[in-house]
């Protein structure tokens, strides 16, 4: 027993490299029973290995890279949209802007525009060549370096990505610790998302770019917290250039810049010049790829998420539930239109209602306010969970971690000939999600840090 304890972390260390690298490098993700179980081991491992006290900082962030390493080589598993990604990158290259053409449109055609174009388009599959690509062009500029220096390989392209990631990562590794730091909060909590299992195979290992947005976004909220707001403006824009998300939070800044203990006029012209710094540096970021099409095109693809797209939802499952029995069939049309008018409504009660003027109170409202839209989202993807993830590392509450282990049991529409989801499986993930949410929130007693 005093050996197991002595070496326990070396040993909970050495198991989760073995369970990382059969996930890697032996899974598909229609065996959904082999990723519950691996699954479900690494997150144990990671909750003993965040248990231990006798870890230092600098271990565990050399595991938290050790981990991603492990990946290196490996094709993603559980996400085809790699190749939509290596196919917007290589249009970049030559000289085609993204936005204006479908993938579709070139292989009907019999048109090959860049290097593997078939291979690509049969991975991404026909839905998603279909459609308008809608990554923003910072992400766009990850694609672009990925072509740069892999234009012929797919494997290349795959490693020069998550080099990107694994960066973005560390990035906020370094930034999160000097956050919590000046909070006043332990610093150990950046582990909460950097050694999570979710984020290291869902992210690094899926090729996911959430950590290349959230490096911007933490540097953003330190810089303001250090009072240089022109430089949080354009790091939120930045943020906002490699997914939109970030968009949400604009309103939350509000009480940040007008404070009752100085001028209303000077704290409303600071927040308007905050907020056209921030927009100018989005447009100025588009205008490389600016055309007539181009905003009808992002703003069509950016639409079906409301109007035709269905995964993993929650009370949107309800809603339409509820409509089959009185109207008998979707009204996603409806309901899509209603979630950003409800989303909007919950962001201005926070912006008004609630303190937000120190940067710990923005954080929470910035958790809430996402959290909201996704239990009401009509699409929640798996890789959304991350930027709740990092959020929380800052706060007191821990649902995001529950449900990012709980988010496997998604998965199961995989396992299906065509994927079809079971919904008792999606019940289940947010029976326990909401079920400790509400312990959170009304039975446990906040933590004193």
């Amino acid at each position: 027993m005093s050996f197991l304890k002595k070496y326990s972390s070396i040993i909970l260390t050495l198991v989760s490299v073995v369970l990382y690298f059969l996930f890697a490098y032996t899974t598909e993700r229609t065996e959904f029973n082999k990723l519950l179980f691996l699954w479900i081991g690494l997150f144990i491992s990671y909750f003993f290995i965040l248990r231990s006290k006798q870890l230092s900082f600098t271990y565990l962030a050399g595991i938290a890279i050790l981990f991603r390493l492990i990946f290196f080589f490996a094709i993603p598993n559980l996400s085809q949209d790699f190749y939509r990604f290596i196919w917007d990158g290589r249009m970049i290259f030559e000289g085609l802007n993204p936005y204006l053409s479908l993938p579709q449109t070139f292989i009907e055609q019999h048109n090959y525009p860049i290097n593997q174009a078939t291979e690509l388009y049969e991975g991404m599959g026909a839905l998603n060549g279909s459609h308008y690509t809608n990554y923003p062009p910072i992400n766009q500029l990850c694609f672009l370096i990925a072509a740069l220096f892999a234009k012929n390989s797919i494997i290349g392209s795959v490693v020069v990505m998550r080099v990107l990631i694994i960066l973005a990562d560390i990035g906020i590794l370094h930034f999160g610790k000097k956050l919590l730091e000046r909070l006043q909060l332990p610093i150990k909590n950046i582990f909460w998302y950097i050694l999570n299992p979710f984020v290291i195979i869902e992210l690094t290992g899926n090729l996911h770019f959430e950590p290349v947005m959230l490096f911007f976004l933490i540097w953003a909220i330190y810089k303001l917290y250090q009072q240089k707001w022109f430089w949080s403006a354009v790091l939120l824009a930045c943020s906002i250039s490699v997914k939109l998300i970030p968009f949400l939070f604009l309103p939350l800044f509000f009480q940040c810049f007008v404070k009752s203990d100085v001028s209303v006029f000077k704290g409303v012209r600071k927040l308007t010049l905050f907020y056209l710094v921030v927009i100018s540096t989005v447009v100025l970021l588009f205008i490389p790829f600016y055309t007539s099409e181009l905003v009808s095109n992002y703003m069509n693809s950016v639409g079906l998420w409301f109007r035709n797209f269905e995964f993993n939802a929650s009370f949107y499952y309800v809603a339409r539930e509820i409509g089959y029995l009185f109207r008998g069939y979707n009204e996603i049309a409806i309901i899509g239109k209603t979630i950003p008018i409800l989303t909007i409504l919950f962001l201005l009660t926070l912006t008004f209602f609630r303190r937000n003027k120190s940067i710990k109170q923005l954080i929470v409202s910035m958790l809430f306010a996402l959290s909201f839209y996704y239990f009401f989202t009509t699409t929640m993807h798996p890789w959304y969970i991350a930027t709740l993830l990092i959020l929380s590392v800052f706060t007191q509450y821990r649902y995001t971690v529950l449900w990012s282990l709980v988010v496997i049991l998604s998965y199961q529409a995989y396992a299906n000939s065509p994927w079809k989801e079971n919904l008792w499986f999606v019940a289940l993930e947010y029976v326990l999600l909401y079920s400790f949410l509400i312990w959170e929130l009304g039975i446990k007693k906040p933590t004193q840090y």
